[in-house]
């Protein structure tokens, strides 16, 4: 994988682990037991997805679909819901600066969907 700033920066924002999921051979990374993103790389029996280091991200539904029609380089999430997962290819030509603010949306979005005195705690972890 040629994103070695990904996994310190998928850790940086506030209330982020990281886990092994053996059987899928995935890293997550989720916020209070909510996953947003995922690491994996899938082997030559998956087609379109085999053999890419591929980073998946939770998206709002309409997003995804503008963001596969805008970058070749996303497709509908590996082994997750199509709508609401996109996959980077990793190996691919996504700018830096592009899937930096695609992990931030995602970050968002899963904060968003938890109960407000969580969404406090992580905004003073973070400091804003």
């Amino acid at each position: 994988m040629k994103q070695d700033w990904l996994d310190a920066y998928l850790l940086s924002f506030p209330g982020v682990e990281k886990d092994y999921q053996p059987v899928w051979k995935w890293f997550r990374y989720k916020v209070r037991g909510r996953m947003f993103a995922a690491v994996c790389s899938p082997g030559p029996e998956y087609e379109l997805y085999g053999g890419h280091d591929l980073l998946n991200l939770k998206c709002e539904p309409a997003e995804g679909e503008l963001l596969r029609a805008a970058y070749p380089d996303i497709l509908p999430g590996f082994y997750s819901d199509k709508r609401t997962w996109i996959s980077c290819l990793l190996d691919g030509e996504l700018p830096e600066e592009v899937l930096r603010d695609l992990c931030d949306r995602a970050y968002a979005l899963t904060v968003r969907k938890l109960p407000k005195y969580i969404q406090r705690e992580l905004r003073e972890q973070s400091g804003k």
